[in-house]
């Protein structure tokens, strides 16, 4: 009976030992999961936060690349020709055109050539020349818009890449975790098999049992 226990008492508390050390394995492995799973989270809601922030920027400048295609009759000659009639007729353009030509009068006037041909003609050529130099100054603005929001556009795409890779190694340590669990508990099972297997033959190999065996056969007749 004695031999007995001694065999059975360090299988059953193996068996337990390795028991412990499986759960402990699965939970540790449990929780890199859930940081990790926790990491992704963060990740994702702070790129939401950077498109949200960004969203203004990257909307101006597709509105301001839409308006220099119009300008330039890229979208067609009658968008472009609405362009050029709303910068003329706008009030910033109106007030422009007007002080200036008043400037011309009040020259001519100091001058006393209100009548006669040149400031007619400079008259003629001075809203023209504004509404050329008035176009140019409103694509070049509109450029500036585009930029910022190219830049921004630009912005998101890197940080979207950035996400993603640490997305990637997040996932990579999960699964690093999952497959060192497995393989710990692997391992647990084999040791734990291992022991039993020399338990066993150091039992069987005993004199204990080889004179109990012994008389088991000589009580068959072998």
């Amino acid at each position: 009976m004695a031999s007995v226990l001694s065999i059975a008492a360090p299988i059953v508390g193996g068996i337990l030992s390795s028991n412990a050390q499986s759960r402990a394995a699965k939970s540790a492995t449990g929780a890199q999961t859930e940081a990790a799973y926790a990491g992704i989270d963060e990740q994702r809601r702070q790129f939401d936060k950077l498109q949200e922030l960004l969203k203004p920027y990257v909307e101006a400048g597709a509105g301001a690349m839409g308006a220099q295609q119009g300008m330039l009759g890229l979208k067609g000659a009658q968008e472009q020709q609405a362009a050029l009639t709303a910068l003329e007729q706008s009030p910033f353009f109106q007030g422009l055109v007007q002080q200036g030509e008043n400037a011309l009068l009040q020259q001519a006037s100091a001058t006393g050539g209100l009548r006669g041909g040149n400031l007619q003609a400079a008259l003629a050529q001075f809203r023209p020349n504004m509404l050329s130099q008035a176009f140019s100054d409103q694509f070049s603005r509109l450029g500036g818009l585009t930029q910022l929001g190219q830049a921004s556009a630009a912005g998101q795409a890197v940080a979207g890449m950035g996400m993603a890779e640490q997305i990637a190694n997040l996932l990579g340590e999960q699964g690093a975790a999952r497959a060192g669990s497995l393989l710990a508990t692997g391992q647990i099972k084999a040791n734990r098999a291992a022991e039993l297997g020399a338990m066993g033959s150091s039992y069987f190999g005993s004199p204990t049992f080889q004179s109990g065996f012994s008389n088991f056969k000589n009580f068959l007749g072998f």
